[in-house]
């Protein structure tokens, strides 16, 4: 018999606010080339609509009060304070799909635009985004 007693582990998965599809990651790769740095911000209404806006990171300036869900495929995802509050039971998931993309969103001349779809947390999630302070 071992002296060595089974120590059992625990991992808690962290838990995402946004994520991105595997073409959403080859989209954002395909702009940084173009383009260097990249961020999103979470569009508010107005002429597109609420869509994920890719930027050069040089050329957006974001607000003292944007809230940072996540990082996807290097690029950092923002949104407003009051979408936030709209949007915070829920995990973003950024895709791609065909057609043109914001009026000054990078992804405007791919010929597919990002598209945001979401899905409700569950409540051990949203559980652990407050245990964590991300809720």
């Amino acid at each position: 018999m071992s002296d060595v007693q089974s120590i059992e582990t625990t991992t808690e998965k962290r838990v995402e606010k946004v994520l991105a599809t595997a073409a959403a990651d080859a989209l954002i790769e395909r702009l940084r080339q173009k383009h260097g740095p990249v961020l999103f911000h979470q569009s508010g209404g107005c002429c597109d609509g609420s869509s994920p806006m890719c930027y050069p990171q040089d050329d957006f300036i974001v607000g003292d009060r944007d809230v940072q869900l996540g990082v996807i495929a290097g690029a950092p995802f923002y949104m407003s304070p009051s979408q936030y509050e709209y949007w915070k039971h829920t995990q973003l998931i950024i895709d791609v799909v065909e057609g043109r993309g914001g009026m000054f969103s990078l992804d405007n001349s791919e010929g597919v635009r990002f598209l945001t779809r979401s899905r409700l947390f569950t409540d051990e999630e949203i559980a652990q985004l407050q245990k964590d302070g991300r809720f």
